[in-house]
């Protein structure tokens, strides 16, 4: 797993693909491309499709190491899941990729009808997450999740870096059934490398214990949160982590026991709409297990998002990490 340090600046323009690496941070280029590949040199029925995006998801590396395997089935959202919905029915694995606001709110019926109603074993895997784009609602997929978990049989995965990335892809190729992957591309933040971490599909993982505050968090909000970790230390505030990388199935066995830790403030972190993604699911899971610790949220607001540069989009909605450090630290008093 080589990795390089990406040295310049982050994007301070609208782009559309704007980079989540901070200047100097560890990256990895194209990691899902690259396992992907990987993981199609030992399973020769995983396929790679996409509608127009090639470039823009990092299949590109797929098809030029399996262009018998590529199929790009242009900008049709819809034609893209029904056509990977009949390759799986002939016993191939179908990777589709696409932006996600096209995957979930264009070809929502298609995945709920075609895959999911015959849990054909198709993994999508969609760019541009949440509030990863400052090009405003069209590319902004602040609802991706609610929608993609609310569907049964999906599994949803949200990976934090790189790492997990790479790890997801090899798990969800040999899980059985249609996965929604939130896909993080271009260079990829390193981070989990240092938390001796591994992607176990269905199961959190706490990075690191603390006594004063718990971070429950998914996708690049984990980033953020060893950050407001690291950040609140500096004051004497101990923080825990527990990366959610799977939204559906839920850990709830884990999320419980650490909630249940009398003392600590629970706080809930993604970068999705605060609208049936993590925080609700931990929500009701802590509902139903009657466990009730003093709980707060940090989500995107119900409401269309603006567009512009991210670093000020991420401060103006409060997921940055100043704008994370600065609510805990009022909360806790």
């Amino acid at each position: 797993m080589s990795q390089t340090v990406d040295k310049k600046p982050r994007l301070t323009t609208s782009a559309m693909i704007a980079s989540i690496a901070a200047e100097g941070q560890k990256t990895l280029p194209a990691p899902f491309g690259h396992a992907l590949v990987n993981a199609a040199r030992h399973q020769p029925q995983i396929m790679g499709l996409t509608a127009d995006l090639s470039k823009y998801t990092d299949l590109h590396i797929f098809s030029q190491a399996f262009p018998d395997r590529f199929f790009q089935m242009g900008m049709a959202e819809q034609l893209l899941m029904a056509a990977a919905g009949g390759m799986a029915k002939e016993g191939m694995v179908p990777f589709a990729t696409t932006y996600a606001v096209f995957a979930t709110r264009r070809a929502y019926d298609f995945i709920h009808q075609v895959i999911a109603e015959e849990n054909l074993n198709v993994k999508i895997c969609a760019a541009l997450p949440g509030l990863t784009t400052g090009y405003g609602p069209s590319h902004q997929a602040t609802e991706d999740l609610a929608l993609m978990r609310s569907i049964p049989n999906m599994t949803v995965v949200d990976p934090c870096d790189a790492l997990d990335t790479e790890q997801a892809v090899a798990a969800i190729a040999a899980h059985h059934g249609p996965v929604y992957m939130r896909l993080l591309r271009g260079k990829v933040p390193l981070v989990l490398d240092e938390y001796d971490y591994q992607f176990e599909l269905g199961k959190a993982k706490l990075l690191q214990d603390g006594a004063d505050v718990l971070l429950i968090s998914s996708g690049i909000m984990t980033m953020r949160a060893l950050e407001t970790a690291k950040e609140l230390a500096k004051e004497n505030i101990h923080a825990a982590v527990l990366h959610v990388a799977t939204i559906k199935p839920l850990d709830y066995a884990t999320i419980i026991e650490e909630c249940r830790q009398a003392g600590r403030l629970v706080v809930v972190v993604e970068n999705h709409s605060v609208i049936g993604g993590l925080g609700e699911a931990v929500a009701t899971s802590l509902m139903h297990a009657q466990v009730m610790p003093a709980f707060r949220h940090i989500g995107l607001p119900d409401e269309f998002l603006a567009a512009g540069a991210l670093p000020t989009l991420h401060d103006r909605y409060g997921i940055s990490t100043l704008a994370m450090v600065n609510a805990i630290k009022h909360w806790l008093g």
